[in-house]
C-alpha cells in the first residue's frame, strides 16, 4: 500500500505541474478537493462506518486538516509554479529527516549523532540542488520553488504525526474523506478569488480526476489506513521513494533536464537520507538475522 500510495504522489507531481499550466493554482486545487469529496459522497454507507466521535477530537481533527490539504496543497501547487516537478519531488526526501527531528522536540525521541550528520548533509543537497538549478520553461524561479516546496514538507510532517495519533480512534478512509471536505471550504475562498478558465478541456478534466479521486482519496486513503499497521517513522521512510518516481516521471513525461550538479545534488540527498536513518533500528535488524 505505501509503495503504491508513493508511485502515486510521485505522478502528481507531473500532474499538477500540467494542470497550474491551464489554470491558476487555487482552481485547480479547489476542483480536485471537490472531486475528491464527490467520490466520498458515493462512498458515504463506508465512510460513516465505525465512526464514534470522541469528546475533544475537533481539535486534532481540524488542526490535521489545516495541515494537510490546507498548507501543504497551497504551499505546493504555488511551488510548482517556480520550480520543475522533478526538483519539487526531491525535497521531499527530507520528510523523514523532518519526522525524525520533529519527534526529537516533540516527544523526545533520541536522535543519534549519524541522523544529525546524515540531516545535514540533505540538507546541503537539497541547497546545492536549489542553486544548481537553472531557469527554464518547467523551473521560472527554482529557488522560491524549492522554498515554498520546503513549506509543504513542513505542514506534511504535522499532518502525518496527527493522523498517526488519529488513525487508533478513527478510520482511514473517515480522516481521508474530512481532509476533502475541509479542504473544499478552505480553498473556496481562493478559487472565487482568481481567474476561472474559460473552459477546461478533457485532457485537464482527466488530470483533474486523476489527481481528485486517485491522489487524494487513492493514495491518502492507503497511507492512512497503513498508519494504521506500521510507525508513523516507518511510513515516512517510504516517501522517500516520491523523489525517484518524480524525477522519472517528470523526465519522461515533461522532458526536465537535470543537470550535472544537480544529480550530484540528488546524490548527496539520499545519501544524507540514508545516514539519518534510526541506527538502533538498523541495530535490532542485525540482532534479528538468524545464524548460520
Amino acid at each position: 500500500m505505501l509503495i503504491f500510495a508513493m508511485a502515486v504522489w510521485g505522478s502528481t507531481f507531473v500532474a499538477m505541474k500540467l494542470v497550474v499550466t491551464g489554470m491558476p493554482a487555487m482552481v485547480a486545487v479547489f476542483i480536485r478537493m471537490c472531486l475528491a469529496v464527490a467520490a466520498f459522497a458515493v462512498l458515504i454507507k463506508y465512510v460513516r462506518k465505525g465512526v464514534v466521535y470522541r469528546k475533544g477530537d475537533w481539535r486534532y481533527l481540524v488542526l490535521m486538516a489545516l495541515f494537510e490539504p490546507c498548507l501543504y496543497f497551497l504551499f505546493e501547487s504555488q511551488a510548482l509554479q517556480y520550480t520543475s516537478a522533478g526538483q519539487a519531488g526531491m525535497i521531499t526526501s527530507l520528510f523523514p529527516i523532518l519526522i525524525a527531528v520533529s519527534a526529537f522536540f516533540a516527544f523526545g525521541e533520541r536522535l543519534y549523532r549519524r541522523q544529525w550528520l546524515g540531516l545535514f548533509i540533505a540538507v546541503v543537497g537539497v541547497i546545492w540542488m536549489t542553486l544548481a538549478g537553472e531557469e527554464s520553461d518547467q523551473a521560472p524561479n527554482p529557488l522560491l520553488g524549492n522554498l515554498l516546496e520546503l513549506a509543504a514538507m513542513g505542514a506534511a510532517v504535522g499532518y502525518t504525526l496527527l493522523v498517526k495519533h488519529l488513525t487508533s480512534r478513527y478510520p482511514a478512509l473517515f480522516l481521508t474523506a474530512m481532509q476533502a471536505c475541509v479542504g473544499v471550504v478552505f480553498f473556496l475562498p481562493f478559487a472565487l478569488d482568481s481567474q476561472w478558465p474559460d473552459s477546461i478541456g478533457v485532457d485537464m478534466w482527466l488530470l483533474l480526476i486523476y489527481l481528485g479521486v486517485g491522489a487524494t482519496l487513492g493514495a491518502y486513503g492507503l497511507f492512512n489506513y497503513a498508519l494504521t499497521h506500521v510507525d508513523a517513522t516507518v511510513a515516512a521512510g517510504y516517501v522517500n521513494l516520491i523523489p525517484a518516481f518524480a524525477v522519472l516521471f517528470s523526465v519522461v513525461f515533461l522532458g526536465d533536464e537535470i543537470n550535472l550538479w544537480q544529480w550530484l545534488a540528488i546524490a548527496l540527498v539520499f545519501v544524507g537520507v540514508y545516514l539519518s536513518r534510526d541506527s538502533k533500528v538498523d541495530a535490532q535488524a542485525k540482532d534479528n538475522i538468524p545464524a548460520a
